[in-house]
């Protein structure tokens, strides 16, 4: 249904009211670029994008006119109010192996830069295989940086940190990008939130946010749903989740704003089952 709802209504409606392309950029989030179907297959969640449909989606955005760039420069163009028709930022999380041996080579061949978020505590010497996958070695790491990958933080452990307490979020933050910049001999700027953001607590948001710039990041992507423009936080700026299920028209649509009407009912999901224990409390029963 968010399919049909975008394609055909949303994305016809954003385009008859006038593109706004110039100032919003699309932050692409992938996970494993592979045939495993690990965790969940609904098209909303489902983390693989099959090598083949990755091909095909690079190479539409090549002849598309699509150009690259990574947060950083995306937000600096943001601040100097430079024309970001066709930027978009590519990014990965939790640091597949895949992308070392599938996805790179086309985006390689593309021209295409991306940012890979690593849960460091999966990233070795020799390739961990956790639950069903392999992780990227840190020697891969290393030779990925070399040819321009960026990389950001995703953790230590993959935790929620809206889960822990102030001296684990220290340590799965700190950590993270310690470990890192140690293994690169680069400064770390960007960081991943691993799991559903928690957009509804306005105080954990500020609390992140200090804590983030504490650690000396300089901006942040979450799993909000929608394009980055200058009025978002740079600690939780919201991202396109893409996979297999994303063909030419739905990615369209995502690319050109037809996407984000659904964060207001991610927003609302999220704030209701964030409040439900205190509307049980005050005998609330939803009627």
């Amino acid at each position: 249904m968010d399919r049909l709802a975008s394609v055909y209504l949303c994305h016809p409606a954003v385009r008859l009211l006038g593109s706004d392309g110039a100032s919003r950029v699309p932050i692409l989030m992938y996970h494993s670029v592979s045939e495993n179907q690990f965790g969940k297959t609904h098209p909303y969640f489902q983390i693989n994008t099959s090598p083949e449909i990755f091909t095909r989606q690079m190479k539409w955005l090549k002849r598309s006119g699509y150009r690259t760039m990574d947060l950083t420069e995306m937000l600096a163009s943001m601040e100097s109010q430079r024309d970001l028709s066709k930027a978009i930022v590519i990014t990965f999380d939790d640091g597949y192996r895949d992308f070392y041996t599938q996805a790179f080579p086309v985006l390689k061949q593309c021209a295409f830069s991306a940012t890979v978020f690593l849960a460091t505590a999966r990233i070795q010497n020799t390739a961990l295989r956790f639950e069903g996958a392999e992780y990227l070695t840190w020697q891969e790491v290393r030779e990925l940086h070399g040819e321009g990958v960026r990389f950001g933080s995703h953790t230590v452990t993959h935790a929620d940190l809206h889960s822990l307490d102030l001296e684990q979020i220290d340590y799965e933050l700190g950590y993270s990008k310690e470990t890192i910049e140690q293994e690169l001999s680069a400064t770390v700027e960007s960081f991943a939130y691993s799991f559903a953001f928690p957009e509804e607590d306005n105080s954990f948001k500020r609390f992140l946010a200090d804590i983030l710039s504490n650690h000396g990041f300089d901006n942040a992507v979450s799993t909000i749903l929608g394009r980055a423009h200058l009025g978002k936080n740079r600690y939780y700026l919201p991202r396109l989740p893409v996979n297999s299920w994303d063909d030419p028209k739905l990615l369209r649509a995502k690319l050109e704003g037809g996407y984000d009407w659904l964060h207001w009912p991610q927003w609302i999901n999220k704030f209701v089952h964030h409040n439900m224990p205190l509307m049980q409390r005050s005998g609330w029963d939803g009627v």
